[in-house]
C-alpha cells in the first residue's frame, strides 16, 4: 500500500496549503497545470514535518520560484477549508484513504519583481505558464471540484487585500 508523505486526518482530508498571490494592480497569479488546459492557484501538501506557514513557503518556492522576501503575508484563512474530491480521483487502494484535501489559504501580496517568477523551481514542474487575473476569474474557472473552497476562500481574504 503506498503511504503519502502528506498528512491525512481521520475524515481522510490531506492537509494542505493554497496560496492566492496577488500584485500591486490587485491581480491575482493564476497558473497553469503542466500540460493540461487547467488552471489553479498554487498549492500542495504538508509534510508531517513541517509547520503550515513552513509547507505554504515551500510550495511558493517549488511551484512559482518565489522567496520570502519577494512577498509579504497579508493574510490566512481563519479556519480549514476543505473539498472533496470526485469518486474517480480518490486512489482506492492507498493507505490512509484521501477523500479529499484540507487548507490554509494565504494571501499573499508580491513585493519583489514578478521576473523572480520561475516555474522551474523543482525537478517535476506543476505549472507551465502564469498570468494576472481579474479576482473573480479563478472562482469562475477552476475546475469543478474546486469552485464552491475557492469562493469560500477568497470571500474570507478579498476585504484582507485592500488593508494590505
Amino acid at each position: 500500500m503506498a503511504r503519502s508523505r502528506s498528512q491525512i486526518d481521520s475524515y481522510g482530508f490531506r492537509a494542505n496549503v493554497a496560496i492566492v498571490l496577488f500584485n500591486e494592480d490587485n491581480r491575482l497569479f493564476w497558473a497553469k497545470r503542466v500540460g493540461m488546459d487547467a488552471w489553479q492557484f498554487p498549492q500542495g501538501g504538508i509534510r508531517p514535518d513541517e509547520s503550515v506557514e513552513d509547507a505554504m513557503y515551500r510550495e511558493l518556492y517549488e511551484e512559482v520560484g518565489l522567496l520570502p522576501e519577494h512577498v509579504e503575508v497579508v493574510g490566512v484563512s481563519r479556519n480549514w477549508l476543505r473539498y472533496k474530491l470526485p469518486k474517480r480521483y480518490i486512489r482506492r487502494h492507498s493507505t490512509p484513504l484521501c477523500i479529499g484535501q484540507k487548507q490554509r489559504w494565504y494571501l499573499l501580496k508580491l513585493t519583489g519583481d514578478e521576473s523572480n517568477v520561475n516555474l522551474d523551481s523543482s525537478r517535476r514542474p506543476e505549472f507551465d505558464h502564469w498570468r494576472w487575473v481579474d479576482y473573480s476569474e479563478p472562482a469562475k474557472n477552476v475546475v469543478f471540484f474546486k469552485r464552491d473552497v475557492y469562493r469560500r476562500a477568497l470571500a474570507e481574504l478579498k476585504p484582507l487585500m485592500k488593508a494590505g
